[in-house]
């Protein structure tokens, strides 16, 4: 099996470190253009476009690591040509996309999915087995939060804030859809109506002339234009499932001190359990008649 990764950005190189990793060839990269792609130390050489890179016989699968806006055409070329893929989040900025994708990837029998790799901590799957076997007994609620700091100033920008490029949702669909993910993946349970709150902390922000990383820890000196933003900093969403229980997720880029806080909680006849990201080498579980537990990461018990 032989990858290649479209973007060099921040989440594109994650992508080419976490497959070498796995001892999975990465044939070359694209960036946007193949000057940019060279500035990254340790990445393959850069294939000359797109084009270049669907054309070359050698790349079984195609990572697309890009800004939202690509997703779409970039994963359809890549399913044209004959390569399975593995997109990041979202899968376009529609659903009718969305529906068109999954049409051309069931048509031609290519792998077309999403990595929502927060399934992968040891305790989440200890989690969804103790949901799958009964123990919470039936679920009723499922609420918890996603909160980050990396926009809390006016002066934090990045291109997800740019519509244009990031889409209409910024929070909800940047981080929100995690949450959803994970707890649907756990419960086995599917959203069937919401309703949110979105809030913007920030209307205008002070955005650099210039080129922009990715969870930058403070802003630089570099000269700076004012630009209105109207994607949403803070989102509180209600969710009704389909099989009638319920939900509530709080969102924010905002919140002061939280680099990457993940929190769910379900509440059930049996019992209730509750993780977080932040500390996730525990997995909380509580009881209405005798005393809670919390439950260490242990491969020899799990």
């Amino acid at each position: 099996m032989r990858a290649a990764v479209v973007g060099t950005g921040f989440i594109g190189v994650v992508h080419v470190e976490a497959l070498r990793r796995l001892g999975v060839e990465v044939t070359g990269v694209v960036g946007s253009t193949p000057d940019r792609a060279r500035e990254k130390p340790g990445l393959p050489p850069p294939y000359g476009s797109l084009e270049e890179m669907l054309a070359d016989e050698q790349v079984d699968v195609v990572h697309v690591a890009t800004p939202n806006h690509l997703h779409y055409p970039q994963a359809k070329a890549a399913l044209a040509a004959g390569k399975h893929v593995v997109c990041e989040k979202p899968l376009a900025q529609t659903s009718a996309q969305s529906a068109e994708l999954l049409r051309l990837a069931e048509a031609s029998g290519l792998v077309h999915c999403t990595n929502y790799n927060l399934r992968f901590y040891p305790l989440c799957h200890e989690a969804r087995a103790r949901v799958r076997r009964g123990d919470l007994g039936s679920v009723w609620n499922a609420h918890g939060t996603y909160l980050q700091d990396w926009l809390h100033q006016p002066t934090d920008w990045n291109w997800r804030l740019d519509p244009e490029l990031g889409g209409q949702l910024r929070a909800v669909a940047d981080i929100g859809t995690h949450w959803l993910d994970l707890t649907g993946w756990i419960t086995g349970r599917r959203v069937a109506a919401v309703f949110a709150d979105l809030y913007t902390a920030h209307g205008h922000r002070a955005v650099p002339v210039g080129p922009v990383e990715t969870f930058v820890a403070e802003a630089d000196d570099a000269p700076r234009v004012e630009r209105p933003v109207a994607s949403e900093d803070v989102a509180h969403i209600l969710l009704r499932y389909e099989d009638g229980s319920r939900g509530q997720v709080t969102l924010s880029q905002v919140s002061a001190g939280r680099k990457n806080h993940l929190s769910f909680e379900l509440d059930g006849s049996g019992g209730a359990l509750s993780w977080n990201s932040e500390r996730q080498e525990e997995l909380w579980l509580g009881h209405r008649d005798r005393p809670n537990e919390l439950l260490l990461r242990d491969p020899s018990l799990m």
